[in-house]
């Protein structure tokens, strides 16, 4: 399991820590709740950091899960394709356009709201706390 180097990892609660310092991940077994998840051994420390987030969370963002691999790959093949349509001249968008029926104006945008960051907070759900 390869992990990318210099990524800094969320642990929960504002902590973060470096992924290439992280040896070792324990879900926590007893006294597993909100705010403690996983013990997370760093190097250089005798004790764990408790995280409230999972293991596999950890590893997701450490870039060590195959699916981790797979995303970034993705999010690198559209920059490039989308670098590759910006050069494109107006004489091959429009061939494209009329010959082939490829918008590649209409391409661009729904490729570019692909690499936009993801908002997952729901501020409606976060107001109903406080009613």
């Amino acid at each position: 399991m390869d992990v990318k180097r210099g990524r800094m990892v969320f642990l929960g609660y504002g902590k973060y820590w470096r992924s290439d310092a992280i040896v070792g991940l324990m879900p926590i077994e007893e006294g597993r709740g909100p705010g403690q998840r996983t013990n997370v051994f760093i190097e250089g420390r005798a004790e764990p950091l408790v995280a409230s987030r999972t293991e596999e969370a950890i590893l997701e963002d450490m870039g060590a899960t195959d699916a981790g691999f797979q995303l970034d790959a993705l999010r690198e093949a559209i920059r490039e394709l989308l670098e590759a349509f910006h050069v494109f001249s107006p004489v091959l968008r429009r061939a494209l356009e009329n010959e082939h029926h490829f918008a590649v104006a209409r391409w661009e945008q729904r490729l570019s709201e692909l690499l936009k960051p993801v908002d997952r907070s729901d501020p409606s759900s976060q107001n109903d706390l406080f009613d």
